[in-house]
């Protein structure tokens, strides 16, 4: 069948509610601006509200990265992006030139948008008061967009935007593939079947992951897979192809989709190229396979679907696979290969009632007609709505009085609750007493201050003054903060926030000796943590004190400080940032044995240890070891970072104490819960669980059918030594050897557990065997 699912030029382009005011104004950030009444509220097209426009404060320099964010509460498809400048009924006369866009599904990766021949800049406005359309080819799937002016001389800006597309129904946030291979046939010019809009990662087994591209633009392929329907493009452009041959023995492509939530899924549509004259049909099967959440596995059932070739007609086709009304939130599909080539244009997915993509309602329908029971109908509500209200208030009030019972306790008897050193005639309060399922209790003498003031937390070590602590402490060198351009921030703490950042000309302010990998001309990614203006004295000393801690660490598996910028206000320390992120999120979504290998988890943790071991021969200790602190770049070399405890992120990992503090318990000693004490041999214990977590794939979180109450419960059987605590299990990619090293770094005696040395001893040689 010839279905087109979204046709961006003509069925996908209405007003999404900036002028109308459909989008809220709390839906509209930016990044500053000039005055109250040149907020982002005010970057609505065609409207002159405020002082008629949003604007950044002060002038836009040329390595400014100012933006304007706009959240459209749900994955859209953004076809069209309209900009007018700031006119104020004749007052006003400023306005963007050229502008980038970038964007983001989850809030947290952000993406930035090029159009089909890769260019990023996109033209804007020539004066105040004309709107300018810009058609976005590719379109944009996405939640988040942000507008981020664009000027090549000192100037100042202002934009009224509105922005244009429709709701993406199919609920698909990533696909996974391999890349696509190029084609040379006889009499014909070469053609490229790679999908070049790919938004997500291009890994080094030649696989395609954690992004979206060609297969859901809405431009379907003609049936002469050389000719194309966009202009300045190479032949094969709108597909995405595989040679049979070329993808080893197995005779399929093998696909991964992962969607926003779980569905029901009754059909899968496969635009597909049938050229057989050339060697291109559509596949001869598929079978696909079902995850009902990311951490779960696979489940065995699968749905198979065999086609009816066909070699009479060499029309490109719709094939509509179905799904059974199969409940998922991702998808596993094998395509098996009926002849050398098999390629693709567009995929969507069907689930529930709904249709696969459907327009933006009009927002002005009419009112129900009013009858005799609405009065009765509003006076049950408001009941109901009281009666909730009172049993809210009375379930606070509890759970405030309870809290308050409880630290009177703490406070009668703090020796037996705070770890085993009582009396032998303290009888008012026994450790038993201490963890009651309901009213588990922890140590607070140090947890405070394992936050450090722009949020990731703060290494322990040997006594540092900083009373006079200057500017001749710091061995890192200043570097010029204009040439810091902000991406996004990755974290945030009470007094500053940590962001990441492309480095302009750093590896030429470095010089030699840099510890930078080659980046083949691409731009240095960098971690900045800021502190804030209005950031205390003891704020500022601590940052001081973290940046001296930094410059003492010299490690390949520990992150660098490179450089500082503490001249002026805010203070800024520069520190690596790897281009693969973290460690959890790169194991989550990857399978062992098709793009990881038991070697390269082995790999992972002789790393992990060897960063460890250097940290620990300068009695440093981390307190915060997790996969989500250590970084990856794309050879898999691992470094250990120290800030995602200041990610939302990761804000499941951590348990707060009454909104002072935050601990990774589930990760911790059971002496750092209960005693405050946190050494090396913490970070043994600390080591382990992320041992566990590596041979996981970190598909769950530790102790994951335990709620937080019960992992403090379970440091109690620690402390009590009565044989009743809880493990972990062992993993089952996990050699047994490797388990009795987690096991032991679990043990409840600090002297049982391994070191650091001893531990990358024992793991080394499992390297490559």
């Amino acid at each position: 069948e010839k279905v087109i699912s979204v046709d961006p030029s003509s069925h996908c382009r209405y007003a999404l509610g900036m002028e109308d005011g459909r989008i809220k104004d709390d839906d509209i950030t930016a990044s500053s601006h000039w005055y109250e009444t040149t907020g982002p509220q005010y970057a609505r097209l065609n409207r002159e509200e405020g002082d008629g426009a949003w604007c950044p404060e002060g002038q836009l320099e040329p390595s400014d990265s100012q933006y304007l964010q706009v959240d459209l509460g749900r994955l859209t498809f953004l076809t069209v992006v309209g900009t007018q400048g700031r006119y104020a009924r004749n007052s006003g006369n400023e306005f963007a030139r050229a502008y980038r866009l970038n964007y983001s599904r989850d809030g947290l990766l952000w993406k930035s948008w090029r159009n089909r021949l890769g260019n990023a800049v996109m033209e804007g406005n020539k004066n105040a008061y004309a709107s300018v359309i810009n058609d976005l080819h590719p379109p944009i799937i996405t939640r988040y967009i942000r507008l981020i002016p664009v000027t090549r001389v000192s100037t100042t800006v202002c934009m009224r935007v509105e922005l244009y597309g429709c709701p993406w129904e199919d609920g698909l946030i990533s696909y996974s593939s391999p890349e696509g291979q190029p084609m040379n046939p006889p009499g014909y010019p070469i053609a490229s079947f790679n999908d070049s809009t790919y938004d997500g990662a291009h890994e080094r087994s030649r696989r395609l992951f954690g992004g979206m591209g060609q297969l859901t633009d809405g431009v379907i392929g003609l049936d002469d897979f050389l000719q194309t329907r966009q202009y300045h493009v190479w032949p094969g452009y709108d597909y995405l192809g595989w040679r049979n041959d070329s993808l080893g023995t197995q005779g399929y492509v093998e696909m991964e989709f992962v969607f926003d939530r779980r569905r029901n899924f009754t059909s899968m549509k496969v635009h597909s190229n049938n050229m057989f004259s050339r060697g291109v049909k559509i596949f001869s099967s598929v079978s696909c396979w079902f995850k009902p959440r990311l951490i779960a596995g696979w489940e065995v059932e699968s749905v198979a679907f065999k086609t009816v070739l066909d070699d009479r007609n060499p029309s490109a086709r719709y094939v509509t696979v179905p799904l059974n009304r199969r409940t998922a939130k991702s998808i596993r599909c094998r395509f098996y290969f009926a002849d050398i080539w098999m390629m693709f244009s567009e995929i969507s997915f069907q689930s529930g009632n709904k249709s696969t993509h459907t327009h933006v309602p009009n927002p002005s329908t009419s009112e129900p007609p009013d009858d005799g029971n609405t009065p009765i109908l509003i006076g049950c509500l408001v009941t109901i709505i009281l009666l909730l209200v009172i049993i809210i208030f009375l379930i606070l009030w509890c759970q405030y009085v309870c809290k308050v019972l409880e630290k009177h306790l703490f406070l009668l008897c703090p020796t037996a609750c705070g770890g085993g050193y009582a009396e032998p005639d303290v009888t008012q309060c026994t450790p038993h007493q201490c963890f009651h399922s309901n009213a588990p209790h922890y140590a607070e003498t140090d947890i405070v201050r394992l936050q450090g003031v722009t949020g990731s937390n703060m290494y322990a070590v040997p006594a540092l003054t900083v009373d006079s602590l200057t500017r001749k402490d710091i061995s890192a060198a200043e570097f010029p903060r204009q040439h810091l351009i902000f991406r996004e921030k990755l974290g945030e703490g009470q007094f500053g926030e940590v962001h990441l950042c492309e480095a302009e000309g750093l590896p030429e302010f470095l010089g030699e000796g840099s510890p930078l990998p080659d980046r083949d001309g691409r731009s240095v990614l960098v971690a900045v943590k800021q502190l804030r203006a209005d950031a205390t004295s003891q704020a500022r000393n601590d940052f001081l004190k973290e940046i001296k801690i930094m410059s003492r660490l010299n490690d390949p598996n520990i992150i660098r400080l490179l450089c500082v910028c503490v001249s002026s206000d805010p203070l800024c320390m520069v520190t690596e940032y790897m281009e693969n992120g973290d460690l959890n999120m790169f194991l989550s979504q990857r399978e062992i044995e098709s793009t990881l290998t038991l070697s390269d988890l082995l790999h992972m943790s002789v790393q992990i240890s060897s960063g460890m071991k250097y940290l620990a021969s300068l009695n440093f200790v981390h307190r915060d070891l997790a996969t989500r602190n250590c970084l990856l770049d794309r050879r898999l070399t691992i470094k250990i970072a120290d800030f995602g405890m200041s990610r939302n992120l990761y804000s499941s990992d951590y348990y707060r104490i009454q909104g002072r503090a935050v601990l990774p318990i589930r990760w911790m000693a059971w002496e750092s819960i209960l005693l405050g004490k946190f050494t090396t041999a913490s970070d043994v214990w600390a080591f382990g669980v992320t041992l566990w977590e590596i041979f996981t794939l970190c598909k769950e979180q530790p102790y994951s059918l335990l709620s937080d109450e019960q992992v403090i419960e379970n440091t109690g059987e620690f402390f009590r030594n009565q044989g009743r605590q809880i493990f972990l299990y062992g993993p089952p990619l996990c050699p047994p050897s490797l388990f009795e090293l987690m096991m032991r770094c679990w043990s409840r005696d600090l002297a049982d557990r391994p070191t650091f040395e001893g531990l990358y001893q024992a793991l080394r040689p499992h390297v490559n065997q």
